[in-house]
C-alpha cells in the first residue's frame, strides 16, 4: 500500500490466455512476415517489420531514485543504482519513408549492467529493454485486433509514398479536431514535433516485481519540453526528425523521467486489453529513474550500422521481474524474435547481444 491505494499483486493468473491465440500469432507472424520480404526486395536490404526508420541513436544513463515508495521499489528499481543505456528512436512504418509520413514513433531502451533472473532465451546476456511507442494506449485490444491491423498495413505496404503521406496527414487533422482522443488517428498521423520533445508508454502491461504496472518515459528538462511547440518542417526536409535530433544533441544533453503507473484495479485497469488507457486518477505515475543523455553525434554511421543492423531490441530481453503481460506483448514474444531472425538472415549479420554500451560505437 502506498498514499492510500492498495496495488494489485502479480500472479500467474492475472493472464488469460484465448484458446485460438497460437494460430492468432502465427497469422501476425505471416503477415508481418511477407511484408518484411516486400520491403528487403525494395531497399536490397532487410528493415524491420516496423520502427524501420531511425533517427536517433544514443547513448547515457539510467539513474533510478533513491527513498522510492516500497511498492516502486522493484526489480530493475529496486535500489538506488545508475546503469548505462543504449536508446534507438524511430518513426513507426515498417518502411524508410520521407518524415512526411509522420506517424506514431518508438523509444527502445536497452539498459545494461544488470544482475538478474532473466527471461528464457535471454539468459546469455543480461540486458533490459524497454520498447516504448507514442501513446499511451495501443490502437487494439490484443493480438486478434492487431492481426486485422496488420493485415491492413500489409496491404498498404505496396501502396505509393503520396498516398501514405496523405492518409497520414487526413489522420492528424482529423485527431486533432476530435481533441486528439483517437488512438487509431494518432498511430497513423501524428504531429511532426521534434522527436526528443515526445513522450513514450509501453502501452500495454508488464510485471513490476510483486505489482502490475505500465511504464512512461517524458521529456524533463525546459530545452527539450519547449521543443513541442514547433513542429518541424517534414515537406521540406524528408529527414527532418533525424536532423532535429542530431542538431540538439551536439550541444546539448537531454533528460527524461522513467514513471511507473502500478495497477489497482484489474476490472479498470486491465491486463489483457492494452486499447483501455488506466486511469490516472485510480494510480498516478511515479518518477522511479531519471534518463540523462549527454551532448553527442546521435547517429555517426558507425553507430547508425550496428544499432540498426546488428542489435535487436524486443521485449523478451527482460527481467523476469519486468515479464511482458498479456495477449499484445504475448504476441510481441514471438513475433519480435521471428522478424529478427527473418532481417538477419537477409542481410548476412549475425545478430548480436552487447554485454557493455562500449560495445557500441561512437
Amino acid at each position: 500500500m502506498s498514499n492510500g491505494r492498495t496495488y494489485v499483486r502479480f500472479s500467474e493468473d492475472v493472464e488469460i490466455v484465448q484458446p485460438d491465440e497460437e494460430r492468432t500469432i502465427d497469422a501476425i507472424i505471416a503477415s508481418m512476415s511477407h511484408e518484411s520480404r516486400i520491403t528487403a526486395d525494395r531497399y536490397r536490404h532487410g528493415v524491420r517489420a516496423s520502427h524501420a526508420k531511425s533517427h536517433g541513436l544514443l547513448k547515457g544513463e539510467l539513474r533510478v531514485f533513491s527513498d522510492l515508495p516500497e511498492p516502486f521499489r522493484q526489480g530493475l528499481f529496486a535500489e538506488a543504482k545508475t546503469y548505462p543505456v543504449a536508446i534507438r528512436l524511430a518513426v513507426g512504418p515498417g518502411e524508410l519513408l520521407s518524415d512526411a509520413v509522420s506517424t506514431h514513433r518508438g523509444m527502445a531502451i536497452k539498459v545494461f549492467g544488470l544482475v538478474a533472473d532473466m527471461l528464457p532465451r535471454h539468459h546469455a546476456v543480461m540486458t533490459q529493454d524497454f520498447v516504448l511507442a507514442s501513446g499511451a494506449v495501443f490502437p487494439q485490444a490484443d493480438a486478434a485486433g492487431f492481426l486485422t491491423a496488420i493485415q491492413g498495413l500489409e496491404a498498404a505496404t505496396t501502396r505509393s509514398e503520396g498516398f501514405k503521406t496523405t492518409v497520414a496527414t487526413v489522420a492528424r487533422i482529423a485527431n486533432a479536431a476530435l481533441g486528439g482522443s483517437s488512438p487509431t488517428l494518432a498511430f497513423l498521423g501524428t504531429p511532426p514535433i521534434p522527436p526528443l520533445a515526445d513522450s513514450y508508454y509501453s502501452q500495454a502491461a508488464l510485471r513490476y516485481g510483486d505489482h502490475i504496472a505500465k511504464l512512461c518515459v517524458a521529456p524533463v528538462t525546459p530545452e527539450l519540453v519547449a521543443l513541442s511547440e514547433h513542429e518541424l518542417d517534414v515537406r521540406r526536409d524528408p529527414d527532418a526528425f533525424r536532423h532535429s535530433v542530431v542538431d540538439f544533441l551536439k550541444t546539448c544533453g537531454a533528460e527524461f523521467e522513467l514513471r511507473v503507473q502500478l495497477c489497482v484495479d484489474l476490472e479498470r485497469m486491465p491486463v489483457e486489453d492494452a486499447s483501455k488507457e488506466w486511469s490516472q486518477e485510480l494510480s498516478p505515475y511515479v518518477a522511479v529513474a531519471r534518463i540523462v543523455i549527454p551532448p553527442q553525434d546521435a547517429f555517426s554511421p558507425a553507430r547508425q550500422a550496428y544499432m540498426d543492423d546488428v542489435m535487436a531490441f524486443r521485449p523478451s530481453h527482460s527481467m523476469r521481474a519486468h515479464r511482458p503481460l498479456g495477449s499484445l506483448m504475448r504476441a510481441r514474444l514471438r513475433t519480435y524474435r521471428h522478424l529478427s531472425g527473418f532481417r538477419h538472415d537477409v542481410n548476412g549479420i549475425k545478430e548480436y547481444e552487447p554485454r557493455e554500451l562500449d560495445e557500441i560505437p561512437d
